[in-house]
């Protein structure tokens, strides 16, 4: 199975109706596939012009290291310098906070979802609650 188009959009749709029923900030989400690439992305009106940069650098975070980025979080304060050098070898694209979250169809990686506007728990909540909506398996770390 392979993450296409419509799925990342629905994924999106899905993150969006939640965070509305749970009253969260506007979000940036970005859907990459299990090659870290983009598949889909959605800023909503009123956030900042970096969010799809972050979002995409949550999920690149946890596709690249094949672990959630709450995982990637705690990596980062216990071991600085190897969260740091695997940034320096992504050229700084990742973003090692809690938001980025694999999509698994059982134990098959399909790509990462990666969520920024709001708190990074609730990102990581809302990355969650779309992609276990849609059918597949949530891996925040």
């Amino acid at each position: 199975m392979e993450l296409n188009l419509q799925t990342a959009q629905s994924i999106i749709s899905v993150a969006l109706e939640w965070r509305k029923k749970q009253n969260m900030k506007p979000l940036t989400v970005a859907v990459l596939d299990s090659g870290g690439f983009l598949v889909a992305l959605a800023r909503e009106d009123g956030v900042s012009n970096l969010r799809p940069e972050i979002a995409q650098g949550k999920a690149r975070g946890a596709v690249a290291m094949g672990l959630g980025s709450r995982a990637l979080f705690e990596r980062a304060q216990s071991q600085p310098f190897f969260i740091q050098s695997m940034n320096s070898l992504a050229s700084g694209s990742l973003v090692p906070v809690p938001g980025g979250v694999l999509i698994k169809h059982g134990s098959t990686l399909l790509g990462a979802v990666g969520i920024t506007g709001d708190s990074s728990d609730n990102d990581e909540a809302c990355a969650i609650a779309a992609i276990e909506a849609t059918g597949f398996i949530a891996d925040g770390g």
